[in-house]
């Protein structure tokens, strides 16, 4: 199978599900059967996963230590992973481990204990994210929020479940010339 042919069927393969399993630690993965779905995974020669997508949610993760690891061990090309679902963990951070996968398009994080809204910054590295969720994490009563998010990630399509607008974007855009002060200003009232 050709890499061009890989990436067109992946994208319609089930995902690699471990949802609902009680998972501690990311190593729990190898040892811990997948969830079966209507359509059977395939699998390349090796016993590799063929999918790009990877389910981890409404488990009891609180990091993602030998996250790349792991996902080698399990996905034949875990360079392609394009969605993880990690919703539902104990993650108080987004490991940058997340941002070494560059295909990543969908990245659901809601209902974690995710504390600080300078997180997200880590995301504006990953050049094909287009959907993410954070709802349900503390960062979601900061004033500014969405504005924060989409004003960082000015890429993503959809947050929080639903449609980015034109209109989101310019109220995020008029948001930050409020809220956010260049980084020259910093400079010159630091050496005040």
């Amino acid at each position: 199978m050709s890499k061009e042919d890989y990436m067109n069927t992946s994208v319609q393969e089930p995902p690699l599900d471990y949802s609902f399993r009680s998972i501690h630690v990311i190593q729990d993965l190898t040892s811990e059967e997948p969830r079966t779905g209507l359509r059977p995974l395939r699998h390349s020669k090796s016993g590799k996963s063929l999918t790009q997508s990877l389910w981890l949610n409404n488990n009891v993760l609180n990091d993602l230590k030998d996250f790349s690891h792991v996902v080698s061990l399990l996905l034949e090309h875990p360079e392609n992973l394009a969605w993880i679902d990690l919703s539902f963990n104990d993650l108080t951070s987004i490991d940058p481990v997340l941002t070494t996968f560059f295909n990543l398009s969908v990245l659901y994080l809601h209902g974690n204990s995710i504390q600080r809204l300078g997180e997200v910054n880590k995301l504006a590295v990953l050049p094909r994210l287009r959907s993410l969720t954070l709802h349900g994490n503390p960062i979601e009563e900061e004033k500014g929020y969405r504005q924060y998010v989409l004003c960082t990630l000015p890429r993503i399509t959809t947050f929080d479940f639903s449609g980015v607008t034109k209109a989101d974007h310019t109220t995020a855009e008029v948001w930050k010339r409020m809220n956010i002060k260049p980084k020259k200003f910093r400079i010159k009232q630091n050496a005040l």
